[in-house]
């Protein structure tokens, strides 16, 4: 028997619309018209995880259960991913009125049950399909076949009204003299009555222009084979009666490909149909899509989509970041996910005569558990003195909740409050990132200090994500460390004329060392003791030390300047060693100068100028002793330098202190002059506490520098012996106690005497003033 078939192709055109039905709240069903389907969706929120739904006729309310729908051609799949449940009718379903296959009208009952309650709700809608229909169209759903073949013939009109109409009461209990029988493989059943076959789940249908044919998948009568590897479910029926001399037959096969899918590791879920039984003569038209959208091959290429042909298979490859697709993360001890695709596929096909077959498929594929790591990288810069971490690779469904930072727990909310900071990305591959900061000088930061000098930053981190919504928590570990070289500070120094000044920018470990002057730690106190000029902020710290202050060294003294030396060391904050210093040696020029060294020498430059009567031409200076003469001289000014205990040298012992005291003369030419002169006597006082050895022809010892002083004097040159001395300008840093005793410095009464405290000096050195001159 010949068919005469019509073409017919077009894409598919889609129109959403939303129910709104009484007691639903808004949005939570979606209706939408599809080209051969219709679809209808509503939120697991509002049904809860069993809904019901039953389909409604003029004949009654039909519950549609697992079974039912697989024989009536309904689909219903739970899809928690998208969280709402999804329920497909064919447009031959058994349920629905169908127009002259132009329009089809679909009634159902959604059943909700919520707090013991059930409530029923009614949804309805119209569709008409978006492309013409084919000569044969086989539809592979989840569930079941369904195959729809034009019911034109070429027969007399007569026929076809008489013999076909016992096809359309499709669950009358009319007698037909229609039969069916099945053919698998090469074993072919007994023919049995249509109604019989119903009870088998089979459905046959016959609308104003097609025959309808629909089975369950794994019916007896079914048989399964392997194309190349690829599994197929295929049925084979034949429909035929006898009318008189004429028998019409009706030749129904429909094969379904059965491949689940597999992954590519490359990153694509891959699915596979066989072109037999419906090789096309004429090349194979593609349509590939997700959701029930399809597209060209061209344009799904486009998308990244792998579309091929090998040994007569077809096999399509769908890219993990495909759109429309689901992906979802689970925790399972690591963290992991899945992607699944509802796949649409659309085969078209023509025999030899050019007959067109469009063969569609709705299919799910799942990926199986795929690990998801996430990653966390250290872009932690030493010089910013801040731990950065970035936090990767965190899939779109979770997100950052909590922190642990070494065992202390801070929520993302209260870290942004604090010192801490976490910045969220968001990535166009639809992941995301969070940068955390945390500065090395946070308490929360393990901080260790090596032998070889080196800071030691270490952080231990515990991210706290959760998966969304259900809010599974899921926990990445990681550490971070940063190493410092922890060099002691170094300051700058710069040379003033009236001193120096030492700077330097705070380091945040710097409270490892401390700051000393000799043995006395720096201090407020001590700068405002010593004269120092100190500043310290939170920035910087800037030392300024003026010219003869407490620590100073000279060396190089000449009538032409000398150098001043100041060190300041840095000390191990818990054993007080010294591990660095800083010295800085700055030529100075002054007039006058005098130092009295710890070992007992005294050098001197004194400025002579009103020694020297008016109009005299100096020849020589010298001291008490007229053998010590200058070392160094330039008219008015002469340079000194003798161990104190010589030189006609005398001591004076006075409460807490010794003093030695030195004088410079003048000798001119041989012309004599009667007008006044200065007299100017040198010194340099020493505290008996820091003294050794208070006097000896060996030896001078002394803890500290002594006091020096230049004692200016106008007194007439006649008058100069015997005569106490008026000071009239003196260059002295501490003046000296009154003096209980005098004596001459090279005939010291005993060897060595030690003197540890003053109450023992008073037992050796008697109140009565007594002064030996120096020979």
């Amino acid at each position: 028997m010949t068919f005469v078939f019509c073409f017919g192709v077009s894409l598919l055109l889609s129109v959403w619309s939303t129910a709104k039905c009484s007691g639903i709240p808004e949005g939570a069903i979606h209706m939408e018209c599809r080209d051969r389907y219709f679809m209808l969706a509503v939120d697991l929120s509002f049904t809860g995880d069993e809904p019901l739904f039953e389909a409604v006729d003029g004949t009654g309310v039909y519950a549609i259960t697992r079974w039912y729908a697989a024989q009536c051609g309904y689909s219903i799949r739970l899809l928690p991913l998208l969280g709402h449940v999804e329920l497909r009718a064919s447009y031959f379903s058994c349920h629905t009125d169908n127009k002259d296959d132009e329009f089809f009208l679909f009634n159902f009952n959604l059943a909700v049950t919520r707090e013991g309650r059930e409530d029923s709700y009614a949804l309805n809608k119209t569709c008409s399909p978006s492309l013409p229909w084919s000569p044969r169209e086989i539809t592979c759903e989840d569930n079941y076949m369904e195959v729809s073949v034009r019911s034109e013939v070429a027969c007399p009109a007569r026929t076809v009204k008489d013999d076909w109409s016992a096809l359309k009461p499709a669950h009358s209990s009319t007698t037909s003299d229609w039969q069916v029988t099945f053919q698998r493989n090469e074993e072919q059943f007994p023919p049995m009555a249509l109604s019989d076959a119903r009870k088998k789940g089979y459905a046959f249908g016959l609308t104003d222009g097609r025959l309808v044919f629909r089975t369950p998948y794994g019916q007896p009568e079914s048989f399964s084979s392997e194309v190349n590897g690829v599994p197929v479910e295929e049925v084979h029926a034949t429909l035929f009666s006898r009318q008189s001399w004429v028998v019409l037959m009706v030749d129904l096969v429909t094969a379904c490909s059965m491949y689940e899918g597999s992954y590519d590791v490359s990153g694509y879920m891959v699915w596979k149909t066989p072109e037999v039984p419906y090789r096309s003569l004429h090349g194979t038209q593609l349509n590939i899509g997700l959701n029930g959208e399809l597209v060209a091959q061209p344009v799904a290429e486009d998308r990244r989509f792998v579309v091929g042909n090998i040994n007569a298979i077809v096999q399509i490859s769908v890219p993990l970041t495909a759109e429309g697709g689901y992906r979802k993360s689970f925790v399972l001890g690591d963290l992991f996910e899945i992607y699944v695709f509802h796949l649409y596929l659309e085969q078209i096909l023509a025999d030899e005569d050019r007959v067109e077959t469009r063969v569609r498929f709705q299919r799910t594929l799942s990926t199986p558990l795929l690990p998801r790591p996430v990653f966390t990288k250290n872009q932690t810069v030493a010089d910013e003195l801040s731990f950065t971490v970035y936090l990767g690779d965190v899939p779109e469904d979770m997100e950052l909740v909590a922190v642990y930072l070494n065992g202390d727990e801070f929520t993302v909310q209260v870290m942004n409050t604090r010192s801490y900071n976490i910045t969220k990305v968001v990535h166009p591959n639809n992941t995301l990132g969070y940068i955390l900061k945390v500065p090395f000088d946070d308490p929360v930061v393990l901080l260790q200090f090596s032998d070889d000098a080196v800071l030691h930053y270490e952080l231990n981190i515990n991210y706290i994500l959760t998966i969304l919504p259900e809010n599974k928590p899921f926990y990445h570990l990681t550490t971070v460390t940063a190493f410092i070289d922890a060099s002691p500070p170094a300051f700058d120094a710069v040379c003033l004329k009236s001193g120096i000044s030492f700077s330097r920018d705070h380091r945040p470990y710097d409270s490892l060392w401390e700051i000393s002057i000799g043995s006395d730690l720096l201090t407020p106190e001590l700068a405002a003791k010593h004269g120092y000029i100190m500043s310290n902020d939170s920035q910087s710290l800037r030392l300024m030390v003026p010219l003869f202050s407490h620590g100073y060294k000279y060396n190089g003294v000449s009538l032409k300047g000398f150098y001043g030396s100041f060190k300041i060391l840095m000390r191990d904050h818990e054993t007080s060693e010294v591990e660095s210093s800083t010295v800085k040696s700055c030529l100075f020029f002054t007039n006058e100068l005098i130092l009295c060294s710890t070992q007992g020498r005294l050098t001197v430059v004194a400025d002579m100028s009103l020694a020297i009567p008016s109009g005299g031409l100096p020849a020589r200076f010298n001291l008490v002793d007229k053998f010590c003469g200058a070392k160094e001289k330039n008219g008015t000014r002469a340079l000194f330098s003798f161990p104190i205990n010589t030189c006609g040298t005398t001591i004076e012992l006075s409460m807490g202190n010794v003093t030695y005291q030195n004088e410079i003369f003048y000798s001119g030419s041989s012309r004599v002059y009667s007008a006044s002169v200065e007299r100017v006597m040198v010194q340099c006082t020493y505290p008996l506490a820091s003294l050794y050895r208070l006097f000896t022809t060996f030896r001078f010892e002394s803890d500290t520098a002594g006091i020096g002083s230049i004692i200016h004097t106008a007194r007439p040159i006649s008058d100069m012996q015997g005569l106490p001395i008026k000071p009239t300008a003196a260059l002295q840093t501490t003046p000296a106690s009154p003096a209980v005793a005098r004596m001459h410095a090279d005939r010291p009464p005993t060897r060595y005497i030690k003197v540890p405290s003053f109450h023992k000096r008073a037992s050796v050195v008697k109140r009565k003033s007594t002064r030996i001159q120096a020979k």
